[in-house]
């Protein structure tokens, strides 16, 4: 593999408002980076990045026809699934298994609501087909459908006029030569229809998740192949000489070739971006552990990274659909700067979960809105400037914004809540206590508490809000990146290609003492390396983790336990029975030593460099700049002056004691009473609350 350095690498991030990209461009003493906005373009999301990437490059001072590497972030594959507009599939499974995804888990989605419906239907019944393929458990073919049957599904399949099938056999995970051949033998009777094989997508038991993957897999296929193709014709067009990657849900990217066979993996790329941005800001600040905060517009996503690594699950959900891919652990939570403040049916002042969005907006956006919004609070109460929102290229209205708010003062039924002031008040603690519920939640199912971690804010609103929210978790320490709203698009630059591998162990899972697992991690490590090998020329820096899904012998569960190279190396049984035990004591405090352990999953994730991107050091300029301006805000029930400071004056050493309101271009970054600000030698900000 090559390690020659491209002329440029290109982070972008495509966003329902702006399209945002950071350039890094390599110099003799280490490079420089570069970030632009771009109006996005909802009808067409590649158009913006055609548009922006040119535009970015002329800032940059690079050529429009230097060779370069783009990664680029898209929720095309998300919004597809989300909204239910995927291409209309048909599935293909083992005879007397048609109902699969009928029956599902055969659980409520809650078991204190009974009016709750089952997920929703991805595929209706009469476009499942049954065919005579049998698998045994043990992975071994048992009968295989003849030619005439398949001529007969082939047949219905071509009068639907469907652009995709899913195939999907029961037993499949273990080997799957049988499906794979079914899967082929369908393909030469309908050239030009995608073909999905679920065991090439995930092989792991449980055939109801593997049928969905299969099938969601199938339905994206199509559009996510004319949006990749599009692209490559306008950057084309636009006389752009660039190796394309996509970013992917585990936190990495991968080529073009596997993100139109694997569009799956794209799913929650966004998310997954902005931690890997953090887990670089926190490093180069010698942070291990961060809670990541990214708040925008309608949600708010948090993560925790713990030894400078992110947190990652093999389960997650996609509306109400699971989905056992590899992806970067993200809780969401419903508030965030569009939230919409309202009034319920008893008269209880409520946040979200319905959003202003983009269009039309806060309030205070003057675009038609008239309900109030969190970000209306910020404007309302003095957090933030609206002659400087966005750099001051979009002026907000506060007279429209305290109109909304007036409106519910109105209408309030306490009387601490006359005042919209006050109301904004109490609508900025109601989000902030949803989302330290949603923080210690997710960090309680991990065995963790919010005290010992620092709080990494990004998103337009999320530097905005995370004095709040760290006061009211304890936790003590905030480190704010210089560059919050583009931080998405600077994850997408930082990311490894990377890709997992999986394979369940069957029947051999019950006894772990022959060794079954260690020649699994050795065939997936295998498969690793050929895909490698075949994702580009620049990739160096090549690297194997290795885990274990692993659980008592009766448990209804799994904990995926990861697996050193010493333990893997050594095929020790006796290290990979006390790395379980550990674990489980660390999340439910007791091990069972005479209990049998039981491997259900061997995983190994590859991932190797694209380019080597150094974060930049601060600039010198002077350290003791005053403060910009002072104004008054309101919070807690008092008013306060709070001095007002322009992060571009403001040198690495500086510090800032709160009460303070410190301004950037792209956020605002509000210093409590009580908390210290000091700039470092990155230009990140870090704010710290002095122990009593």
């Amino acid at each position: 593999m090559s390690q020659d350095q491209p002329a440029f690498v290109a982070g972008i991030d495509v966003g329902g408002t702006f399209t945002d990209f950071v350039l890094f461009r390599p110099t003799a003493d280490g490079g420089v980076f570069t970030h632009h906005k771009e109006p996005s373009t909802p009808s067409d999301p590649a158009r913006a990045v055609a548009d922006g990437l040119p535009a970015a490059m002329a800032l940059a001072g690079i050529a429009r026809d230097a060779a370069g590497v783009v990664l680029h972030g898209t929720t095309i594959a998300l919004n597809t699934i989300l909204q239910d507009k995927g291409a209309p599939v048909a599935l293909i499974t083992s005879r007397g298994n048609r109902d699969v995804l009928e029956i599902g888990r055969a659980r409520m989605p809650s078991s204190f609501n009974f009016a709750l419906g089952k997920e929703r239907r991805v595929v209706p019944r009469d476009r499942v087909l049954e065919c005579g393929t049998r698998i045994g458990p043990n992975g071994v073919a048992l009968a295989r459908a003849s030619d005439v049957e398949l001529d007969e599904i082939a047949a219905r399949i071509r009068g639907w006029q469907l652009p995709a099938v899913a195939v999907m056999l029961l037993n499949s995970y273990v080997d799957k030569t049988a499906e794979v051949d079914v899967a082929a033998r369908l393909s030469a009777r309908l050239p030009g229809t995608h073909m999905v094989a679920s065991a090439e997508i995930w092989p792991e038991i449980r055939e109801y998740e593997r049928a969905l993957v299969a099938v969601l897999n199938a339905q994206i296929t199509p559009l996510m192949d004319s949006y990749l193709r599009g692209l490559e014709t306008l950057l084309r067009r636009a006389g752009i000489k660039a190796t394309v990657f996509i970013t992917a849900s585990n936190g990495g990217v991968l080529s073009l070739a596997t993100a139109r066979t694997r569009p799956i993996d794209t799913i929650l790329s966004g998310p997954a971006t902005g931690v890997t941005a953090a887990v670089a800001i926190a490093g180069a600040a010698n942070v291990e552990r961060i809670v990541s905060f990214d708040m925008g517009g309608t949600s708010t996503d948090i993560s925790m990274v713990r030894r400078g690594v992110p947190e990652f699950t093999n389960q997650t959900s996609v509306g109400d659909l699971p989905v056992i891919l590899p992806s970067v652990d993200v809780s969401a939570i419903g508030a965030g700067g569009g939230s919409i403040v309202h009034l319920d049916a008893q008269g209880l002042l409520k946040v979200g979960p319905e959003s202003a969005g983009a269009a039309p907006g806060p309030a205070a956006y003057g675009r038609g809105g008239t309900r109030p919004t969190i970000t209306d609070c910020y404007l309302v109460n003095g957090w933030i400037d609206p002659d400087h929102f966005l750099g001051g290229r979009m002026r907000l209205d506060r007279a429209k914004a305290h109109a909304a708010l007036a409106a519910l003062a109105r209408d309030a039924r306490h009387a601490e809540l006359k005042e919209p002031e006050a109301v904004a008040d109490a609508a900025l603690r109601i989000a902030t206590t949803r989302m330290a519920t949603g923080l210690t939640r997710h960090l309680a199912q991990k065995g963790e508490d919010a005290h010992s971690f620092t709080l990494l804010p990004f998103g337009g609103a999320g530097p905005t809000h995370a004095g709040f929210l760290a006061t009211e978790t304890g936790i003590a320490r905030i480190l704010v990146p210089r560059a919050a709203s583009t931080f998405c698009a600077l994850g997408a630059l930082l990311a490894r290609v990377k890709r997992a591998y999986a394979a369940s162990l069957g029947a051999d899972r019950r006894d772990l003492a022959k060794g079954h697992v260690w020649p699994l991690f050795e065939t997936l490590e295998t498969q690793a390396r050929q895909w490698i090998a075949q994702e580009g020329q620049l990739l160096s820096q090549l690297a194997f983790a290795h885990s274990a899904d692993m659980r008592y012998r009766g448990q209804a569960f799994d904990i995926e336990v990861a697996i050193p190279r010493a333990v893997s190396d050594a095929r020790s049984a006796a290290g990979l029975y006390e790395l379980f035990h550990a674990e489980h004591e660390r999340l439910y405090g007791f091990r069972e030593e005479r209990g049998v352990v039981e491997v259900v999953t061997a995983r190994v994730t590859v991932s190797a460099e694209v380019c080597k991107v150094p974060l930049r050091r601060a600039q010198a300029k002077q350290r003791g700049a005053p403060p910009h301006s002072a104004r008054e805000v309101y919070h807690d029930g008092k008013r306060i002056t709070y001095a007002v400071y322009q992060r571009a004056d403001l040198a690495a050493g500086a510090r800032i004691e709160g009460p303070a309101i410190i301004e950037q271009s792209d956020t605002t970054i509000p210093v409590l009473p009580g908390w210290q600000a000091t700039v470092d030698a990155f230009d990140n900000l870090m704010m710290e609350r002095p122990k009593p």
